[in-house]
């Protein structure tokens, strides 16, 4: 059913990783007297990440009656977005030999506003799940 709760959390997700990353700059780079934001748009890497995280969980609001699928694929954009935190961590730790100054915008956290909310869909799925296989025992 598309009214329930983790429908909601998984649009939530969707619009994080879908449509803020265009708004929020991953980091800022001063070079000489200028600021430069970095966009997630300038590396080919982090673009395929945030696409297919939002592909994932546009799938998984389709797949509403396959509530089981709809858990694993949680599980696998949860995952996903890991491994986008991880490349951005090690983005932050290996700039210490670079000669102009970074700082993290906030860009660099919308993974982990996506893995809340996809936690919380993941719950509200396995709560259905639970609720349908206790009324099938009272059958």
């Amino acid at each position: 059913m598309l009214q329930r709760i983790q429908t909601i959390y998984l649009i939530l997700a969707a619009v994080v990783t879908g449509v803020l990353p265009f708004v929020f700059p991953l980091w800022k780079q001063v070079i000489g007297a200028a600021t430069v934001d970095f966009y997630f748009m300038q590396e080919m890497s982090y673009v395929a990440l945030f696409g297919l995280s939002t592909t994932l969980s546009i799938v998984s609001i389709m797949t509403f009656k396959k509530r089981q699928n709809q858990f694993v694929m949680g599980r696998l954009n949860i995952i996903l977005n890991l491994i986008l935190l991880v490349l951005f961590v090690y983005r932050l730790l290996t700039v210490s030999g670079e000669t102009s100054v970074s700082e993290k915008g906030i860009g660099m956290f919308l993974p982990i506003v996506a893995i809340v909310f996809l936690v919380l869909a993941n719950k509200a799925i396995k709560k259905d799940e639970d609720l349908v296989k206790s009324v099938d025992r009272l059958r």
